[in-house]
């Protein structure tokens, strides 16, 4: 299979069609310019919850990549409290809608992992 036919069906999985982010490498090296990678990992938590959790939680819940979009643009705390301590993910207004959108989406196909009991 082609590398164009691989990155073309990673795009419409992300759901990310027309992005400026043309594949789901593109949307990794963004997170890490921003700084997510961090506080948060794949599948462990640093100082937020690992991204496998994020994934678990929202994966079919409707709105969850708007809500997850505006949440790293705005920044928030509270929904992981008993992981984090209280530690708040600060707020990323310079990221736009659209990046913050792809970020999420690629963020919920990550492997779900349910959250360890607290």
């Amino acid at each position: 299979m082609s590398k164009k036919v691989i990155a073309a069906a990673m795009v419409a999985a992300l759901g990310l069609g027309a992005s400026s982010l043309a594949n789901a490498a593109d949307i990794k090296a963004m997170m890490q310019e921003h700084g997510c990678f961090a506080c948060h990992a794949d599948a462990a938590k640093i100082v937020g919850p690992a991204y496998g959790w994020i994934a678990y939680k929202y994966k079919d819940k409707k709105g969850a990549v708007k809500m997850l979009a505006d949440k790293i643009r705005a920044g928030g705390a509270g929904v992981w409290n008993a992981y984090t301590g209280g530690v708040p993910m600060p707020a990323h207004p310079q990221i736009s809608l659209a990046d913050a959108e792809a970020m999420a989406k690629w963020v919920l196909s990550q492997p779900a992992i349910k959250p360890p009991a607290q």
